[in-house]
Parts: C-alpha cells; sequence; structure tokens
C-alpha cells in the first residue's frame, strides 16, 4: 500500500491551522495553496503583487524541500489572483520561479483571499523525479 506523509515547515504560525502544507502520497506531492506570508505568518508586500508572487514561490520551494523535492519537480499550479489588471506581475514572478521545467499551470481571478490584503495564493502538484 502507498504511504501517506505529510510534510511542514517548522514555521511558527501554521500551528493555529489544521493542514499539512504538503502531502505526499508515493512521488506524488500536493501542496496547499500558498500565501504571501513569511516564517512568522505575516503578510508579505502589502499591496504588491510582484513582491507578493515572489514571497509565494518562496514558500512553495520551502515546502518542497520538505520532502526533498525542488520547483523542477512541479508539473502543476493552479494560482488565484484578485486582481487580472495585474496579472502580468504575477507572471514575472512565475517566469522566475520556474526557469528550467515550466509547469502546467491555471490562474483563477477572485473576489477575496482568506487572509485580508493577500493579492495571490498558489498552490502546487510535485513528482519526485519528474525534473529530468
Amino acid at each position: 500500500m502507498t504511504q501517506r506523509k505529510a510534510h511542514n515547515p517548522a514555521w511558527p504560525w501554521t500551528e493555529n491551522f489544521r493542514i499539512s502544507q504538503a502531502v505526499q502520497v508515493g512521488d506524488t506531492i500536493y501542496v496547499s495553496g500558498q500565501g504571501p506570508l513569511d516564517s512568522e505568518g505575516q503578510l508579505v508586500g502589502e499591496d504588491d503583487m510582484a513582491a507578493q508572487s515572489r514571497q509565494v514561490f518562496a514558500n512553495i520551494r520551502a515546502v518542497l524541500a520538505e520532502a526533498d523535492a525542488t520547483m523542477d519537480d512541479v508539473v502543476k499550479i493552479t494560482s488565484f489572483i484578485t486582481d487580472t489588471g495585474r496579472y502580468a506581475e504575477y507572471t514575472a514572478a512565475r517566469a522566475e520561479a520556474f526557469p528550467n521545467h515550466i509547469p502546467a499551470s491555471s490562474t483563477v481571478t477572485v473576489a477575496d483571499l482568506v487572509i485580508p490584503g493577500m493579492l495571490v495564493e498558489v498552490e502546487a502538484i510535485a513528482v519526485l523525479g519528474s525534473d529530468s
């Protein structure tokens, strides 16, 4: 039977949430939606889509590292943004985050996100060893 394993960076603020930052089943890692929060749970880049997007991808990178994975292992992302007019800022950060292997991607515009001030949230699916 395939093992299920949770992966959680040592972020103190996550103790208030009853979720795994990622769940791995076999070689597949499902990363929960990551917001633009630093390791202390503080919002990064107030009203700055580019800064928030870079933080989101840094958080995904940190979660993947807990599973010995990298951004090159990411095969699919789903992004939620609050302002389609700022999509170019988000896509510039996405391009920086994935210089080697471009994942499949969907972006959805939403009215609001769970934490006030968040402009972007991204979830990811990674497959170990898919970077070759």
